[in-house]
Order: structure tokens, then sequence, then C-alpha cells
């Protein structure tokens, strides 16, 4: 859930314990325990009225697919940037190369660059 091996639990169990204090773990302990079984049945209770809000569907729906632990933001940018049907290159020369615009003038580093006062 956390990525937590068992090395870093033990870990934060020590760092716990020192700056708790032996006296007030156990009352921290419990206090984290009620709040797990709450969240528990407030999952449970979302659970049920969802399954009762939309009946028969509910079996049908594919809940892996809203899993956020799916979603890797290099793939989705990779995906949105490049065409899977294209080769790599023809993709790089159209994501990277500056279109030419009929009725706009090309960039002379010549002349400064235009600034408007209002935009800041």
């Amino acid at each position: 859930m956390f990525d937590i091996n068992g090395w870093e639990l033990i870990v934060l169990a020590m760092v716990a314990v020192v700056v708790l204090g032996p006296e007030r773990l156990p009352v921290y302990a419990a206090k984290l325990a009620r709040a797990v079984r709450q969240v528990r049945t407030l999952a449970e209770g979302a659970r049920s009225q969802l399954k009762e809000q939309l009946g028969p569907d509910f079996d049908d729906v594919n809940w892996r697919q809203y899993d956020p632990r799916q979603y890797d933001p290099r793939r989705i940018v990779r995906e949105a940037l490049m065409d899977p049907a294209e080769p790599a290159a023809q993709a790089e020369a159209r994501v990277w190369a500056p279109e030419e615009q009929p009725g706009r003038a090309a960039y002379d580093p010549g002349k400064p660059t235009p600034w408007d006062s209002e935009a800041t």
C-alpha cells in the first residue's frame, strides 16, 4: 500500500518509540487502531451504498481500471506526444519542428523580442 518494506517499518516503529516515549505510545497506538477501524467502516459503507444504488450493474464494473496505482505520468505523456502508428523520428519532427503560419514573419534574431507590458 505505502511501499514500505519490513526494515523501514521497524525503523519507523523505533522512531515512534523514541519520539513519543514508551508511556504515550500505547495511547497513540489505540488512537491509530480506532482511526483505521473507522476508515474501514466508512469504506464498507460507501461500497454497500454504491452497490445498492447501482443494483445489478455493480458486478459489471471493472474496478481495476479505476485504480490510481496503474497510472504512470511518463507513459501518459509519451502516448500523448507520439502516435504509435508513426515512427519515432517522424513524431519528433512533428512535435519539435516549428510550423510556418501564413501572415507571420519568421523570427529574426537581429530584431528585439516582442514584449507585452500588460501581460505581467
